[in-house]
């Protein structure tokens, strides 16, 4: 919490007041990453030292936390999120909520915030390295040596993570193929596809990927990726999609590596993490803060009726035939009895009818005098018309004598 690193000396506070004001920055972590991950910890202590609280959010089975249901967390979840946002909103509703997700939590923050469109909680939200498109980043992986060897090391944190839940992996995947798995793609396989009841490993991929969904975010999203990331190649960035997103900020650069970017002569900071910090402190001051847009709920019965019956529109037609539509403005609902209530559709019909018989008179008038302007104006030239056709006809045949 910002408190805990106030000044740069450690305090110990419990909890945070429900009407506390101070913004709240959830982090998504990566695969297999947790609140114990070093550069976590780095984001967490700088962002609560910018005067943020920060809440990471760690995924199902990490973090000390034990598994209680047939679900595990992957790239495509978003469900947990969905359940901590809720919980800090209600918990704390005066305080704004931002996100920040890296490496796969970045794929799973953006998949949300298309899923959620308008009706997200969060005012704003930063995806750090995020793969995209995971067929194109299951294909780049298996590479060249370098990529494989990520692979291989990212595939061994798969399968200690499976080990912390042995009991319901064996139960609901395939034990066997999970501790004999050397790749990612061979893992999916085995153990997340059958956990989440995909049909297969590229169906997986293709529903979990986030390109899908940037159309839709609705929130001012940060998205920072180095072109030299060995994980998530530049090959699955959606550049054009992120263009047509005026709410979204697309920042590559040439070089950074997967969620380092260090910087300094001892590489003891992460530009990333800075840029976050100052992308989100800028926005929280600022008046391009997202706000949530709950859908309003009608009301059954007569209300619901009454409403839809006030909505018009009705027809009014004035002396000159000028034809427009009127809004019939019926008594305060809060003094109004049953007898008014009466009244007002008794003079909503009346307006209607005599709207309806007006439009129906005029138009007979424009009609008759439609064809009286035709016969006025056509006699003339049906007169010529004739005498041409009568002086051919009357025109003298003449001979030649030879």
């Amino acid at each position: 919490m910002n408190s805990d690193v106030l000044d740069g000396v450690v305090h110990n506070q419990s909890e945070i007041g429900k009407e506390d004001t101070t913004p709240i920055a959830i982090v998504i972590p990566g695969l297999t990453s947790d609140s114990s991950s070093a550069y976590l910890k780095h984001l967490a202590y700088s962002t609560a030292k910018s005067g943020w609280n920060v809440v990471i959010s760690n995924h199902r089975g990490l973090g000390g936390v034990s598994v209680t249901s047939d679900r595990f967390y992957n790239a495509g979840w978003t469900g947990d999120i969905r359940v901590v946002l809720g919980f800090l909103q209600q918990k704390y509703p005066r305080a704004p909520l931002f996100a920040i997700g890296t490496s796969i939590g970045a794929n799973v923050l953006v998949k949300y915030l298309g899923e959620e469109g308008e009706k997200t909680p969060l005012r704003g939200a930063v995806a750090i390295c995020s793969p995209w498109d995971l067929l194109i980043g299951d294909r780049f992986i298996c590479r060249t040596f370098k990529q494989k060897l990520y692979d291989k090391a990212l595939t061994v944190g798969l399968q200690g993570y499976a080990q912390l839940h042995e009991p319901q992996y064996s139960r609901l995947a395939n034990w066997e193929g999970i501790k004999k798995s050397r790749s990612i793609r061979d893992f999916d396989n085995h153990a997340t596809c059958l956990v989440g009841k995909f049909e297969t490993v590229d169906t997986y991929y293709r529903k979990s990927s986030s390109t899908q969904y940037i159309g839709n975010v609705a929130v001012p999203l940060l998205c920072i990726s180095a072109l030299d990331d060995p994980l998530c190649t530049k090959e699955a960035i959606p550049w054009d999609e992120c263009r047509a997103n005026k709410n979204i900020i697309l920042a590559t650069t040439n070089h950074g590596g997967h969620l380092a970017f260090f910087e300094g002569l001892t590489g003891s900071s992460l530009w990333w993490v800075r840029a976050t910090n100052e992308f989100l402190g800028a926005l929280s001051c600022s008046r391009y803060m997202h706000i949530q847009k709950i859908e309003e709920k009608r009301s059954s019965g007569s209300g619901k009726q009454d409403a839809l019956i006030n909505q018009g529109p009705y027809l009014n037609i004035a002396e000159d035939g000028l034809v427009a539509a009127v809004k019939y403005e019926q008594e305060d609902t809060n003094t109004t009895t049953a007898s008014s209530k009466q009244r007002g559709r008794k003079a909503e019909e009346d307006v209607t009818k005599r709207s309806f018989k007006a439009l129906c008179r005029q138009t007979k008038r424009s009609v008759w005098l439609l064809g009286y302007i035709g016969v006025v104006t056509g006699f003339p030239l049906l007169g010529l018309f004739l005498n041409y056709l009568f002086r051919k006809k009357q025109r003298p045949i003449t001979t030649s004598k030879s």
